[in-house]
């Protein structure tokens, strides 16, 4: 059987970077979390480089690395929140594997997401957090721009009102089924 790569998209709070590890691990495959490496490699939280070098270098890097991970062989890979936004990093994970979009509505990730302070795209241009209305336009207004993005997955799986547990469940059956 030839080496396969999922790669797990999904809105900021979708579960990506919870579940991943956790399906790695029930079907024995590698396991990187795009975000971390990133970290990792530059050695500084993914909130300070969007500080320091802006949304544009920080998707270079990231597009960079997606491609450095990208490894022939089984592995799960959790991408950023933003990480689909860019149909050429589309075409390049097409090429290499499956993506598996987590879906859940704008209100669940605002419950999930309304105590989060680290997450740069969350924040005013002066840093502040923001408001519930404003949090609430923004994610909803995020969801909406990047529809046409999650709609290229190969699969979707909806995670409101669904245990972790579940919901690996449903990726391993459609990874061993399926791909």
């Amino acid at each position: 059987m030839k080496a396969q790569i999922v790669y797990l998209a999904g809105f900021m709070g979708s579960g990506k970077s919870t579940i991943g590890p956790i399906v790695a691990n029930s079907l024995g495959w590698n396991f990187a979390d795009l975000d971390k490496v990133i970290e990792k490699k530059i050695n500084k939280k993914i909130g300070d480089i969007f500080a320091e070098k802006g949304e544009t270098e920080f998707r270079k890097l990231e597009r960079e690395i997606l491609k450095e991970i990208s490894l022939p062989e089984n592995m799960i890979i959790s991408l950023g929140g933003g990480t689909i936004v860019n149909q050429k990093n589309i075409d390049f994970m097409k090429s290499k594997g499956k993506i598996i979009f987590l879906e859940a509505s704008p209100e669940s990730f605002y419950k999930r997401l309304r105590f989060k302070n680290d997450r740069p795209i969350l924040k005013n241009e002066d840093d502040e957090t923001l408001s519930q209305e404003e949090l609430k336009n923004r994610i909803s207004n995020l969801l909406n721009y990047r529809s046409k993005f999650y709609n290229q997955a190969d699969f979707k799986i909806q995670t409101e009102g669904i245990s972790i547990g579940k919901t690996v469940d449903k990726l391993v059956k459609i990874i061993t089924r399926d791909l």
